[in-house]
């Protein structure tokens, strides 16, 4: 009996050592002068700029991206000039929607919507998307400030999405306009 415990014990110590489990401590960051704070995971860094041109190849990439340590999952902040207030965020929610359905026409399509997080109206878009190489895990929110349209989105390849979803989630759940 005490063979069958101790292999029993064994396996289970291995199955959870062998295990990758994903749980970055969340810390609270402010953004855009103060005007913004999220939860991010406190190991992720400001992307270099030489990387974010090789992610992020167009001219209007992202104006901060937080990234971990090899790169491969993001969190990107933009501030458009689009001009919007918290009554055009279900408006705008849709027709994000359908311009995704048209750029990503075989994208699998997880959840899309609005939210009120922290007393404001927030739209979102999960997808996975084709890339090149792979699949990308994406979530998409955004809200106003200032009148202007500010996107944030994560993103990692599908392989890490187990691991990250609930992640990013919380990461959407904690952003407040101050």
């Amino acid at each position: 009996m005490k063979k069958i415990i101790i292999i029993f014990f064994t396996s289970i110590t291995f199955f959870l050592l062998s295990s990758k489990i994903i749980n970055p401590e969340l810390v609270v960051k402010t953004i855009y002068n103060n005007k913004i704070e999220i939860k991010l995971p406190n190991d992720f860094k400001i992307m270099s700029e030489e990387l974010a041109r090789l992610k992020y190849p167009s001219e209007r990439r992202p104006t901060i991206i937080y990234t971990n340590e090899s790169g491969g999952i993001n969190i990107a902040f933009n501030i458009t000039e689009s001009e919007i207030n918290q009554d055009k965020i279900e408006f705008f929610t849709e027709e994000l929607h359908k311009y995704f359905k048209n750029l990503y026409p075989s994208a699998d399509w997880k959840n899309y919507g609005v939210k009120v997080i922290n007393k404001r109206k927030i739209g979102y878009l999960e997808l996975v998307t084709p890339a090149i190489d792979t699949e990308i895990y994406n979530l998409i929110f955004f809200t106003n400030l200032d009148g202007k349209l500010v996107l944030c989105t994560f993103n990692c390849t599908k392989k890490n999405m187990s691991e990250w979803e609930i992640i990013a989630k919380e990461i959407m759940n904690s952003f407040k306009v101050i």
